[in-house]
């Protein structure tokens, strides 16, 4: 139950609580501004199961989640229907090498293209290929065959994976068959490979040259988990204030200054948002095998940098809003939508202009620059100057709503909005 608004600007219930006299153990304690905060504010944590839940429990548990539904890093046996009309030898061992690729698992055969249809149609198929009949007599005279391969691309990253594995395994098996029809007519097999593929391909994957979508997408979802609950457990330790009526005794408890408030209130949440970031680079770097090619130290500045320009734009909601519920609302939408901008998933150059303007007005599109810098590329610290500048200038535009904040704080009309 939330307590009733105390419009006594002397005293507190939270002042008066064991925890909180127990830190002020001696006359330093009690005399410092800051510390006077930062006690009360542990006294409100240790209340409250909301604080706890946004700070330390929320992040671990989605933690939790992420790492189940991404633990295999790629998709692997995707379901695969074969219409085989051929009925040949050579079409059970396309069969068979389709099967074989990591991605395909044959679950079905289907005497004909129309039940295999209805199949992909209620959705217990993702690719069907279809061995058209003769297939086998057109190759032994010589002559080229289609193999038709109908995708479900409606899920683009199941699809592309199918059509990549799918066709691997056929022009594998295509270039085997070159090869033998070559060398049987007389070519010795140096010649009937160079002949089959007189260009070769050297392709060198930089980054993430596994394709694991682990690397690609937790080292995205882990920080915007900690972004997510940062603003949340920002606006909410702030607004609560509002809505409480508790804000004269919070700026009695620091001396009249906002700075030394916010900086008390906010330091005991930080420490637990940095427990969770500890967490995550030990589940990244260590138990994931994620490249690190740059500046660990880098990093680990730049997860504190987004961590304390996220509380200060809950900070920021709420003095714009001066409700509780609405900034909560707006906190939620705003840190979900991060992702989408921030270029990881879609990359910034293809995006409209409108859609790239908007992508720079969060925080974490710069978190996700300065990772990719140097984890995965481990390039010169030069470029993660413009990413940390960004975040300087989010803090100092929320430090700039401090004096509405303060209003907000003293003036009982302010009080008690949901």
């Amino acid at each position: 139950m939330n307590k009733p608004i105390s419009k006594d600007k002397t005293s507190h219930p939270y002042s008066e609580s064991p925890l909180f006299r127990r830190g002020f153990g001696g006359g330093f304690w009690e005399s410092n501004p800051f510390f006077r905060v930062f006690f009360r504010e542990i006294d409100r944590m240790s209340g409250s199961t909301i604080y706890l839940f946004t700070t330390l429990i929320g992040p671990l548990i989605s933690f939790v989640i992420l790492l189940s539904i991404f633990s295999d890093g790629v998709p692997r046996n995707l379901p695969v229907g074969i219409v085989d009309l051929d009925n040949s030898s050579l079409s059970r061992k396309i069969t068979m090498w389709i099967g074989a690729s990591p991605e395909a698992e044959i679950i079905m055969h289907f005497p004909n293209q129309e039940v295999a249809y209805r199949q992909m149609e209620e959705g217990k198929l993702d690719a069907i290929v279809i061995i058209p009949d003769g297939t086998e007599k057109s190759i032994l005279k010589g002559r080229s065959q289609s193999i038709p391969v109908f995708i479900n691309n409606a899920n683009i990253l199941k699809g592309g994976f199918l059509q990549k594995g799918i066709y691997k395994s056929l022009a594998t098996l295509s270039g085997g068959i070159k090869l033998q029809m070559a060398m049987k007519s007389g070519l010795p097999e140096r010649q009937a490979k160079a002949r089959i593929q007189p260009v070769k391909l050297q392709q060198h994957v930089l980054f993430n040259p596994f394709g694991n979508y682990s690397y690609f997408l937790l080292s995205a979802l882990l920080p915007l988990m900690i972004a997510i609950f940062t603003l949340l457990s920002s606006v909410f330790s702030v607004g609560i204030e509002v809505r409480e009526g508790t804000g004269p005794d919070w700026l009695e408890h620091s001396g009249g200054s906002l700075i030394v408030a916010l900086a008390g209130k906010l330091l005991p949440t930080t420490i637990l948002l940095l427990i969770d970031a500890v967490v995550m680079n030990v589940v990244l770097f260590i138990q994931m095998g994620t490249p690190l090619q740059g500046s660990f130290a880098f990093i680990m500045l730049s997860e504190v940098a987004m961590i304390v320009t996220y509380q200060l734009l809950g900070v920021l909601l709420i003095s714009v809003t001066a409700n509780l519920r609405l900034s909560l609302s707006l906190a939620s939408a705003y840190a979900m939508m991060a992702l989408t901008f921030s270029g990881l998933t879609f990359p910034q150059f293809s995006m409209p202009i409108v859609a790239t303007a908007f992508s720079y007005l969060f925080p974490f599109t710069y978190w996700v620059k300065i990772f990719i810098s140097q984890a995965m590329r481990g390039e010169s610290l030069i470029h993660v100057v413009g990413p940390m500048a960004a975040f300087v200038a989010f803090i100092l535009l929320s430090v700039s709503f401090l004096p509405r904040l303060k209003k907000l704080l003293k003036e009982e009309k302010y009080w008690g909005k949901i």
